[in-house]
């Protein structure tokens, strides 16, 4: 078996059984303890693919039923995989040379002008709202929930998150407010309902700008709430506050001074930014093949020396940054979760492979947020001190004031 090879020296946790496609089975045993699973390989092409190109074709081979885990599931196999690979395991040097070419290509796979970028956001966001109803909370917030305690439900958690983001904005009746890559409007609708501003969200997605404009006319808030579908690079309108939630991933490393120079042309002197994205804890790196080929392209998760060198030159002061660690995980555990039970249904809508591409996935991304560096920061901003009060007091003080649900259904 050649890929035992590469095996041998990967598995130092738990233990990998490994059924070759006729029968033979070899046990790869860690010296640390952790899980033991088992998995089957329909052939020997796929055994040599995983081999050569193991981080694209790992994915592909479960999509196309060509790997079967048939003792433990598939999130068991993807966390004892993360086990032995992710950050910290000593095992980190294979991604490193595997990303190595990838790093090279990265302004190509990451150049998103607005048509790209519209396009890339089409492929993931433009799916059928079934699909999202199936494993979202009931606000439709497709992002990091935020956690007070780990027996918060979906639903909770992310009602802590919006609470969280619009406390660091310091909301006062009035204000205009930019919401960019506002989804399915949740975020919008919450900020004009918990303080009466004036929100305008944008998005370049056609089926969640749809539902956006429903859900606004629906709730009686046409009159404070708007959103378009343009990118954010074509707003000319000042705001008091600027927030991004989910949408900086998309960006791409090589447009960020362009993002945070229209962010600092759009803020108010005396305004607040905030954005929430995904990062890497482990420093720069490049996407997984598979996450950048079938789920996000043009994706990427930067590391906090990507972010924070760009908004030094652009002029923009960081006043306050949070590190949110495993709050993801457990939010990606809730949706896989929703993913799984809902599997049925997801069938009348999708076939085999999309059903198994969207698993893996899912239980892959946990595992990444669980054991591979990734987490999410939120960092605020302005164009001048004193803006933000001199303690972060305020933040907690603002939630306190303003508890209680505010959700209302997406649809």
């Amino acid at each position: 078996m050649i890929l035992g090879q590469l095996l041998d020296k990967l598995i130092t946790t738990g233990e990998l059984r490994v059924i070759d496609h006729v029968g033979h089975q070899r046990n790869f045993k860690g010296q640390k303890p952790g899980p033991t699973v088992t998995i089957r390989l329909s052939d020997k092409a796929t055994e040599r693919r995983l081999f050569f190109n193991p981080m694209l074709e790992l994915g592909e081979a479960y999509m196309h039923g060509k790997i079967q885990v048939e003792d433990g599931d598939l999130y068991d196999f993807l966390e004892l995989a993360q086990m032995n690979l992710g950050w910290g395991t000593g095992n980190h040097w294979l991604q490193s040379l595997l990303s190595g070419w990838r790093k090279m290509r990265r302004r190509i796979s990451q150049h998103n002008p607005v048509g790209r970028a519209q396009n890339n956001v089409a492929h993931h966001y433009d799916l059928s709202d079934t699909l999202y109803d199936l494993f979202l909370d009931n606000d439709r917030q497709y992002s990091c929930a935020y956690f007070m305690s780990k027996n918060d439900s979906l639903e909770q958690a992310q009602d802590h998150k919006k609470r969280h983001l619009a406390a660091k904005l310091m909301l006062e009746p009035g204000q205009k407010i930019l919401d960019i890559g506002s989804g399915w409007g949740g975020l919008s609708l919450y900020l004009a309902r918990i303080s009466g501003a004036d929100v305008t969200g944008v998005t370049l997605s056609t089926e969640q700008h749809k539902v956006s404009e429903e859900r606004t006319k629906s709730e009686g808030l046409s009159d404070s709430v708007r959103f378009r579908l343009r990118d954010y690079r074509s707003e000319t309108t000042k705001y008091d506050r600027i927030i991004s939630v989910g949408m900086f991933e998309h960006v791409g490393v090589y447009h960020y001074r362009e993002f945070f120079e229209k962010v600092k042309n759009l803020l108010d002197d005396d305004g607040v930014a905030l954005l929430h994205t995904i990062g890497r804890a482990d420093g720069p790196g490049s996407t997984n093949p598979w996450l950048a080929k079938y789920i996000f392209p043009g994706g990427y998760t930067p590391a906090l020396s990507e972010i924070l060198p760009v908004i030094e030159k652009v002029g923009l002061y960081v006043t306050d940054i949070e590190i949110l660690h495993l709050h993801y995980a457990e939010t990606l555990k809730a949706w896989r979760r929703r993913f799984n039970v809902n599997r049925d249904k997801i069938l009348k809508v999708y076939d085999e492979q999309f059903y198994r591409m969207w698993e893996f996935y899912l239980a892959g991304s946990e595992a990444a947020f669980r054991f591979g560096g990734q987490v999410n920061f939120q960092i605020q901003l302005t164009k001048k001190q004193g803006v933000v009060p001199f303690t972060r007091n305020y933040i907690q003080a603002w939630e306190d004031a303003n508890t209680g649900p505010t959700t209302m259904a997406a649809k």
